[in-house]
């Protein structure tokens, strides 16, 4: 496998999975944390997923930007806690290397798992975003997260 590439074949391995990287995506290279972007989850020498990011803005101002994170995790790496962990890892990034105040992230209202990753990953739920995402056929209520600098430096520190 080449650095920065999907290459095996990915099949909708549950009900959250009909969406993210596809074979043959080539990353971002080289990988900035300024631009959309997304990084390898590897167990050792071996790909368990990906943590993505893509940037938005709440208010006019540069200041007002904020990356929203995803994760996809291979099937086999599931409930492991890897996904706190890299989240966690990659919200650290951002507050590290960035001048953002806020890192979002969304789930699914029914994707529980992912619910539980984000929380123990520091994020906190803010609310429901009605029918903002398109999956299986029909749009989709999902949860909005996030974690504020300050948040993040309380637990890191």
């Amino acid at each position: 496998m080449r650095a920065g590439e999907f290459v095996e074949p990915r099949a909708v391995d549950s009900e959250f999975d009909d969406f993210g990287p596809r074979p043959g995506e080539s990353l971002p290279r080289p990988c900035r944390l300024d631009a959309d972007g997304a990084l390898v989850i590897a167990v050792g020498d071996e790909p368990a997923g990906t943590v993505s990011w893509r940037w938005g803005q709440w208010g006019p101002s540069a200041g007002s930007r904020c990356p929203m994170i995803g994760i996809w995790l291979e099937p086999g790496h599931r409930g492991r806690g890897l996904g706190s962990t890299a989240q966690a890892e990659l919200a650290g990034l951002f507050f590290r290397h960035t001048p953002v105040n806020r890192i979002e992230a969304h789930t699914d209202v029914d994707n529980v798992a992912e619910q539980r990753a984000l929380e123990r990953a520091g994020f906190s739920r803010e609310g429901v975003v009605r029918g903002a995402q398109w999956r299986d056929g029909r749009y989709r209520d999902g949860f909005l997260y996030s974690i504020l600098r300050d948040e993040w430096a309380g637990r890191a520190g």
